[in-house]
């Protein structure tokens, strides 16, 4: 999906970063999803996924696991991330072994992406690319601070917040894993990257 498309960073940063969606067709496969949602949460927490949610209801980070689960319905969207291209392979292995008929998206560096779906025996369907950024850039908030607005592809985290966020976990008022967790809080698709947040805040 084009929102998760647009994570700026460094790429060493990047290969740690990588997006998961679950998608249903209108009109094709969008009844009755609710079970079918259940085993790709119980696939994607096995294997990992440090965030994810339905953004009908919440993330994760923000809501008890259950009560994510309970909210699903046929106009439910999943999504969350992960950290490790090794989690990816083994989501796309499990998720296909289960031929449950819903679309999965993954986004990260095209040749981390592409190297997971060959080596869980797939091959995409569809590829879309970021462009980058046109326009007038010198507007925009730093490159340090869009590595961590950007992995929210709604961009419901303000860039000064992340800069009191940034300023604060400098200062010591707050470690790097609790900025990173107080900004996940405000992106509720769960496609927003904790793990990575810390490490940049704390670079």
């Amino acid at each position: 999906m084009t929102h998760s498309l647009h994570r700026s960073g460094k790429i060493e940063s990047l290969r740690g970063d990588y997006v998961w969606l679950m998608y249903q067709a209108k009109g094709i496969n969008d009844k009755n999803i609710k079970e079918k949602a259940k085993e790709f949460i119980a696939v994607a927490e096995a294997v990992g996924s440090e965030n994810w949610g339905d953004v009908k209801s919440g993330p994760k980070v923000a809501l008890p696991v259950e009560e994510i689960k309970n909210k699903v319905g046929d106009k439910s969207r999943l999504r969350g991330v992960f950290t490790k291209k090794e989690q990816v392979v083994q989501f796309l292995r499990r998720i296909r072994e289960k031929e449950l008929g819903i679309s999965v998206i993954i986004s990260g560096l095209l040749e981390e992406t592409l190297d997971s779906c060959k080596e869980a025996g797939l091959t995409p369907h569809t590829i879309n690319f970021s462009l980058g950024v046109w326009g007038k850039k010198e507007l925009l908030p730093s490159e340090e601070i869009l590595a961590l607005t950007t992995m929210c592809g709604h961009h419901m985290i303000p860039p000064g917040f992340v800069a009191e966020v940034m300023e604060q976990a400098k200062q010591g008022k707050m470690s790097p894993e609790e900025g990173g967790l107080k900004l996940a809080l405000f992106c509720p698709c769960g496609i927003f990257n904790q793990v990575r947040a810390a490490k940049l805040l704390g670079a």
